[in-house]
This record gives C-alpha cells, structure tokens and sequence, in this order.
C-alpha cells in the first residue's frame, strides 16, 4: 500500500516556460528543516458567477454561469520558501470553492490561460501525449459529479492555450463534496502536480436540517504531497531516459494542505466540520489526530459523517482514517475539551497541520452531533443483471521492473468491452494481481463497496479460476455510504454494485495513481439505451 513520505530521486528537466530557469542538479529542499505552524491555514475563496445564461434543453430557464480560467502564478507554500510557480484555476492553489444547491444547475466556461510549454517534460511514447500534441492541453473532470458525457472530462477532449470549454453541471446527486481537476490524455498527472485542482460541494435541504457546523466552522482541506528545489520550485521525477521521462510513482516530500507546509488553523473550543480532499498523484494517508508531536502518544477519537458522494447512515467514531488518492472524507472534530491547548492532524509520517484552539468558550451554540445522518439502502446483489470479473494487471520487464499497469489486461485503444445498459445495475468484480493498492474510479455513477476478499493468485494465474483464501474482510462502518473511488488492496477481489443511471454516452473508469492513470491504466466506457 502506497503511503506519503520520502521524495523520489533523480532529477528533473524543465521545458521552456516563464518559470525560474533552473539546472537539473539543483539541490531538493530539504522540508523536515523548515519551522512548523509560523503560517495560517489558507481557506479558498468561493467561486462567484458573473451571469445567467438561458439553461441547455430548456432555453426559458436562466441558471448561474461562472467563468474560471486556468494561468500560471506564484505564491509561496512557506514563509522561509521563495516563490513557487504554479498552474491554478483563477490564479489560485487549490482553486475556488464551489458551493451549490442539489437539483440546480450551472455552467462553468473553463478557459485555458496557461503558457505554452509545460511546468515539466512531456513523456511523448504514452499514449495521448504524442510529439504532434500542444505541449499544454487541458480539460475539466469533476470528480463525482453525475454529468452528461459532452460534460464529463472526457480525457480526449483537451483544449489547448487561448481556447475554452463550456460544461454544464446539473448537480442532481445528494449533498456531497466533490473535486474538479485536469483530465487530459497522458498528462494529468504532471497538470495535476502543477496545482490544477478544487473543491465543489453540493449542499441539499436533507443535509441542511442535520444542523452540522457551516461556515466559519466548515473548512475545506485539499491535501497533496509535493517536492521542492531550493528555489521553491516543485520537483517532479523523471525516469532518466531522456525520451520517456515517465516515472510509475510521484511521492512529494511534504504535505501541503490547501497550499501550504505546516500551516496552523484557530479554532474555537466547539465542533468543526472539515471537507477533505486527497488530491494526491499517487499517496494513500493514514490520517489521525494527536495532543501533541510524539508519534508514540495516543491518537485522539474524531468522527467521519461523509464519504466521496455524501453523508455515511450514521456517524463513525474513528481513531485514524485511511485516505486514497481521489478519495473524499468529511470529519467533525469536536475541540470542546481542548480549550487553550493544540491538536495536531497527521499521518503516517508527517504532523501536517495545528489546530490553536482558543482558550475562552465559543458564543456560537454547538449542536449535538445526529445519531442519524442519511438513510443509504443497501442495493441487494440480486439486482444486478450482470457481473463483471476485471483485473488489475502489472506489466513487468525482465529486470521486474513496472513498465505500465492495466486494467483488465487491456490499453487504451483497444475495443471498448464494458457497456452497461442504462438504469441497469451490475456487478464489478476486481481481481487485483499486483502488489499495490489502486484507487479505482468510475465516472459517472455512484456505487456501494459490497467485500474485499483474499484469493489465491498462483491458481488464477496457471488456471484463470477464482479459489479464495478466506472470507469476506466485513466493510467498515465508513465504508457503508456511498463511494466513486474504491481501494482495491493487493492479492485481493474486491466487488462493487452500481447502478448506470441518469445518461447515456461514454465515460471512463481507471485508477486513480495519476501515473498508472497516464500510462494505460484507464479504459473507457459506455452507457447505452435500453
């Protein structure tokens, strides 16, 4: 399993671009140097729209329209760091906070302002991201949004710089809090690493009524690990063959959290909700809470109220919390008993960020927390009309060596096999053959994790036969709500139900490891008419 820590080696060339020049020997910042909790938590401002716009389908309805243009800036992750450059959605890192209703629509005009040659070098043998290609190509995924597939992202429809796309959002899913990043072929990983990525939340009257903590008491946190030179520019590896630069794995040497290194976050003595983003390249996080810096102190109970696609039934009192990349989390944390004292949030490896909390008692009332949030009925296996057997493959050299990972042994390119028949439900079942945890995502619908089970991987492989080890693995009680990105664990079947409602068209389903992602480990799919 993938956990953040360390940076990768080797060294990086930067192509062309308003960036600092640098030399591939610059030497890596060394992050544990810096001091820890000298700069406040950074809250992204909210997204405004500038108008209406008649609505599409239905031309006498107005709905809100936005206009968000991604372009190069600086801003600094630290007060002892220099200025670092960075891609971003109007000029920020992460980009601006959508806040919606459930059941009203909008559009978004994403417009690419950004240079163009890329913040990093371009591996041209993947597939996408061909020498003939602008070096800097662009589309908008929102991650979890239940959106027509001219809409969706569709990592083919890349824009390049001085162009611009319109997608329409009709937001009818439950209240949840969502991610918009970059989606374009072959290189989302490295316009993901540049900074291109935000928070979306949908808010709904069912969540409303729960009275849970909203703003200033409701904080979005988009985590990732980044690497840097000492200039404060970002690291990113390269493989040290000059024409295919592609690494399989991008580990940064600190967190950011919204944007900055150690950032500290006042706080009240009262419960806070916070929206959490794992907007990683490729690192899981083991998440918990702490009284102090020791990572042999106990950890301190919190409670999770909400996965990727909203609310769980009831909420969980965790101790720690495991986090993929793609992966959404929703926290209360009550500071009540911690009046004038710090709490520090972690993972495995890193303290990642300071909650001060205040020593005089909030004037503001901190209701009791619902026993129950959401009703989430299960979907019964006997309602699928068909079940699907996909693996996760790892291709190897000689050397054992990763060349690329595959889903269901097969590229890109090749005929698409998966076609659910609108409003039918399905079965997919994942037979994991490699070592690693994958974050599988599928665009589109939402799905409920039915079990995780051991198998025997030497008689597949000679037999192509299922045997299992032992039972089911019982979910835990995070894992009842619903989801759009699952962890798949190593030498393990993995099964979700899902319904494929809504739209019709094709979509994409890959893991969520931007560079498996980058180098054929996604596959399309599509939605056809009953």
């Amino acid at each position: 399993m993938y956990y953040a820590g360390l940076a990768a080696a080797g060294s990086v060339l930067r192509a062309g671009s308003m960036q600092r020049p640098q030399s591939p020997s610059e030497p890596l910042l060394d992050i544990r140097s810096l001091p820890k909790f000298v700069d406040p938590l950074p809250i992204p401002e909210r997204a405004k729209p500038v108008g209406l716009r008649p609505q599409r389908g239905n031309p006498k309805s107005k709905i809100p329209h936005y206009r968000i243009a991604m372009r190069q800036f600086e801003m600094q992750v630290h007060r002892d760091v220099k200025p670092t450059v960075f891609w971003g959605y109007d000029n920020s890192f992460p980009g601006p906070t959508f806040d919606v209703r459930g059941g009203e629509g909008l559009t978004v005009e994403w417009i690419n302002q950004l240079p163009q040659h890329h913040l990093f070098p371009i591996d041209h043998s993947l597939h996408g991201a061909e020498a003939d290609k602008p070096q800097v190509r662009t589309v908008v995924h929102l991650h979890g949004g239940r959106v027509g597939p001219e809409s969706d992202g569709y990592p083919e429809n890349w824009f390049a710089p001085g162009q611009s796309a319109t997608h329409f959002y009709p937001n009818k899913q439950d209240a949840a809090t969502l991610f918009y990043h970059d989606h374009a072929m072959g290189i989302t990983r490295l316009n993901t690493a540049a900074g291109l990525m935000g928070i979306y939340i949908i808010r709904d009257d069912g969540e409303d009524a729960l009275n849970l903590p909203r703003r200033p008491y409701e904080i979005p946190l988009m985590i990732c690990d980044r690497s840097f030179r000492q200039n404060g520019q970002i690291y990113y590896p390269v493989s040290g063959q000059p024409d295919k630069p592609w690494v399989s794995e991008y580990y940064g040497g600190g967190i950011l959290v919204n944007g900055k290194l150690f950032p500290y976050l006042d706080v009240e003595p009262r419960k806070y909700r916070f929206r959490v983003v794992n907007g990683s390249n490729g690192s899981f996080y083991l998440l918990a809470l702490a009284a102090d810096l020791s990572f042999t102190s106990p950890t301190q109970p919190f409670f999770q109220i909400g996965a990727d696609q909203g609310l769980l039934p009831a909420p969980a009192k965790l101790d720690q919390l495991i986090l993929g990349p793609g992966e959404r989390t929703d926290l209360l944390i009550d500071f009540a008993q911690w009046s004038g004292q710090q709490l520090y949030l972690r993972t495995s490896v890193a303290t990642i960020l300071q909650f001060r909390v205040a020593a005089n008692k909030s004037s503001v009332n901190s209701p009791d927390l619902p026993a129950v949030l959401r009703p989430v009925e299960r979907i019964p296996e006997t309602a699928a009309a068909k079940t699907r057997e996909l693996t996760i493959n790892d291709c190897q050299d000689r050397l054992g060596h990763s060349k690329m990972m595959l889903l269901n042994n097969m590229h890109w390119s090749m005929p698409i096999t998966e076609k659910p028949v609108l409003n039918s439900t399905e079965i997919w079942s994942f037979v994991n053959l490699t070592d690693d945890s994958h974050p599988i995502h599928l665009h589109l619908v939402r799905f409920q994790i039915l079990d995780r089970r051991p198998f025997d991987i030497a008689t597949y492989q000679l037999t192509g036969k299922i045997v299992f080890t032992g039972p089911a693995q019982p979910l835990a009680a995070n894992e009842l709500g619903w989801k759009d990105t699952v962890r798949i664990d190593p030498l393990a079947v993995t099964r979700i139900i899902a319904k494929f409602e809504s739209f019709t068209g094709r979509y994409v389903w890959h893991c969520h490891v931007l560079e498996h992602e980058d180098n054929e480990m996604m596959r399309p799919y599509e939605v056809i008419p009953a």
